[in-house]
């Protein structure tokens, strides 16, 4: 049987109200836990909306406090060399709504921010966020409207930080899903060799 939600009331009946300090944690501006957890966060992961509500979700990954807490309500985020479909950006440029999720490895806790985001061709901190010589092209920068620590369950539940579930060789490789799906024309070997070392040598 199939039922399907359609109010926030049935929603509520099903999940109950949250406690009060659920909603009593959220700010609407960085303290220094935050800015701790930004300096410390190597990855994190961006949502991003078009006009019409269409969703995509970003990694961004670069060593720990890539993303720069300017003051207490403004971030800023580079970009990296990639593959250039730049999903998020241009949703951004239709929707300025962005959410972003900081990682730390090893911990089940995570840092939520939503805001409103800016694309910025340059910027006066710019300096700050170059990486082996590299300064990013395009910086995402956010004007933090909520900001909280998330609960460590899904983590937990999940058992993502356990090296004893890891599990890589489950599904195939990415050179081979990429031979199935996006480069049928290339020999294995060939996309081998471009996922192996000459790709983590290409990162910037």
């Amino acid at each position: 049987m199939r039922t399907e939600i359609t109010t926030e009331a049935q929603l509520r009946d099903l999940l109950g109200h949250p406690m009060q300090r659920a909603i009593d944690k959220e700010r609407q501006r960085l303290a220094p836990e935050h800015r701790d957890w930004l300096a410390a966060s190597p990855f994190c992961l961006v949502a991003t909306s078009d006009a019409h509500g269409r969703l995509d979700v970003s990694p961004k990954g670069d060593p720990a406090g890539f993303a720069l807490a300017l003051d207490d309500t403004t971030i800023a985020i580079p970009e990296r060399p990639g593959n250039r479909r730049a999903d998020g950006f241009v949703n951004v440029l239709q929707n300025p709504h962005v959410g972003l999720l900081f990682l730390v490895p090893g911990r089940g806790d995570t840092l939520r921010i939503n805001g409103r985001a800016t694309l910025l061709a340059d910027a006066p901190y710019a300096d700050r966020m170059e990486v082996k010589g590299h300064r990013p092209g395009v910086i995402l920068e956010v004007a933090v409207e909520q900001v909280f620590f998330h609960c460590a369950k899904a983590f937990l539940r999940s058992d993502l930080w356990q090296p004893e579930t890891w599990r890589p060789d489950a599904v195939m490789s990415r050179a081979q899903i990429a031979k199935n799906l996006e480069r049928p024309d290339e020999s294995l070997e060939q996309i081998e060799a471009h996922y192996g070392q000459q790709y983590a040598q290409n990162l910037y």
